[in-house]
């Protein structure tokens, strides 16, 4: 899969240190202009849908269970890769320093009703929830949440970033 970008998080003096590996699967879901979008609103912050990949699970059959669970988005379709983003983040447990993290992103189609969501206590916690959004609006609402919010979470300007090259890619 094609590399989009490769961070390395700013709180990282370097990547010395004992770090491990983290596989993502996050899903573009377009309805011409509206995309389907995670709201958080502990980090007033939109998100592609998807997450971790479980240990021995492949990406797509992650991708397709984190999209029901998050989401509740039946008869999901995987059309083709977009990319992969890289990074480099502190990780702020026991027996790590850095969590390298790589999100493969892949586009697909749902049917478009949502379903019911099946979240993590710590999604519903932090506010999570799924909706349709103009990808417009949430591309300027996380640039000023980057702006204005000392909440923010660490993923935002991830998400931000890939918002933006769907814009120039696929719309």
């Amino acid at each position: 899969m094609r590399l989009l970008k490769s961070t390395i998080h700013a709180e990282l003096p370097s990547l010395d240190g004992k770090r491990f590996h983290r596989q993502a699967a996050r899903g573009i879901i377009l309805d011409g202009e509206n995309i389907l979008m995670l709201y958080t609103e502990r980090y007033h912050d939109y998100s592609i849908p998807g997450g971790g990949v479980d240990e021995g699970e492949d990406l797509r059959q992650g991708l397709i269970r984190e999209l029901e669970e998050e989401t509740g988005a039946k008869h999901i379709d995987i059309l083709s890769e977009f990319g992969r983003y890289e990074e480099f983040r502190p990780w702020h447990k026991d027996d790590f320093d850095i969590v390298h993290m790589d999100s493969y992103c892949y586009i697909c189609t749902i049917h478009p009703e949502l379903g019911e969501t099946r979240l993590e206590a710590h999604e519903i916690q932090n506010g999570m929830r799924p909706l349709w959004v103009n990808i417009h609006q949430a591309i300027a609402h996380n640039e000023h949440t980057m702006a204005n919010s000392p909440k923010k979470g660490m993923s935002i300007e991830r998400e931000t970033y890939l918002l933006k090259l769907i814009v120039k890619e696929l719309l």
